[in-house]
């Protein structure tokens, strides 16, 4: 039985991710901040774990609990919705932490695992916001770009060892929690620029409006499981209608 270790599973994608694998008997290691009981069925191939991305000593305890891991999904992740004028550099820097460096701690820390085994697959759930430049999300985006730039160098170094690793680009998710989050952030943090505010309400319109090309929660499950068992998967994966049409080649 192989084993997927996914964080970020309080909600959203990282959640659907957990009870796809468990839906096709794999053995899941579910983590999130704040452990919660009673979002995923019971099962004696479910362990939930605590896990902060952005603290070295909460990593090196998920890792140990975790034991031998067959494919590290790495999907916890902030979003920011703002123009650069009005994100603070903390933000900016909170963003980074949790997103990029969270990330990469995460693979450091499962690496040497995977190497002694010459066995382990890693999957990176970015955006499909680095496809296309878009307004308000220059900070988000931006670290994003950075794991999709690493990962691509880093499968380059993991061939050697006879290791994947794939990028997972999911587009906008209304069925999520994300967004209702962010904009938690945005108003705690003072909201957006007021010269902005022409710019802000056309982005918000726009958000607002009907669309059937979006992602779903399971588009992005489904974008992960292909990352993890098929050989042949490309590096990029886009999950989503929306996604799919921003790829190259579409």
């Amino acid at each position: 039985m192989k084993t997927v270790m996914i964080t970020g599973c309080s909600s959203g994608f990282g959640l659907e991710i957990a009870r796809y694998f468990l839906d096709r008997d794999w053995s899941v290691i579910a983590t999130m901040r704040t452990p919660r009981d009673g979002i995923l069925p019971p099962s004696d191939r479910l362990r939930i774990l605590p896990l902060d991305v952005t603290d070295a000593a909460s990593i090196a305890a998920a890792i140990d609990a975790a034991g031998p891991v067959d494919v590290l999904v790495n999907n916890a992740g902030i979003g920011w919705l703002n123009a650069l004028e009005g994100t603070p550099m903390q933000v900016a820097r909170e963003l980074f932490e949790t997103n990029t460096f969270g990330t990469m701690a995460m693979i450091q820390a499962i690496l040497p695992q995977f190497r002694q085994r010459r066995s382990g697959i890693i999957v990176n759930v970015t955006s499909s916001v680095t496809l296309k430049p878009l307004l308000l999300l220059s900070a988000y985006t931006a670290s994003k770009a950075a794991v999709n730039a690493f990962t691509e160098s880093l499968a380059l170094e993991l061939a050697a060892f006879d290791l994947r690793a794939h990028l997972v680009l999911p587009g906008r998710a209304p069925d999520t929690s994300f967004a209702t989050t962010a904009r938690g952030r945005i108003t705690g943090e003072g909201g957006f620029p007021e010269p902005y505010d022409d710019l802000v309400q056309a982005v918000v319109a726009r958000f607002q409006q009907p669309d059937d090309a979006i992602t779903t929660s399971l588009d992005v499950a489904e974008a992960v499981w292909r990352a993890a068992t098929d050989a042949n998967a490309p590096m990029r994966i886009p999950a989503g209608a929306d996604a799919v049409a921003l790829s190259p080649g579409a």
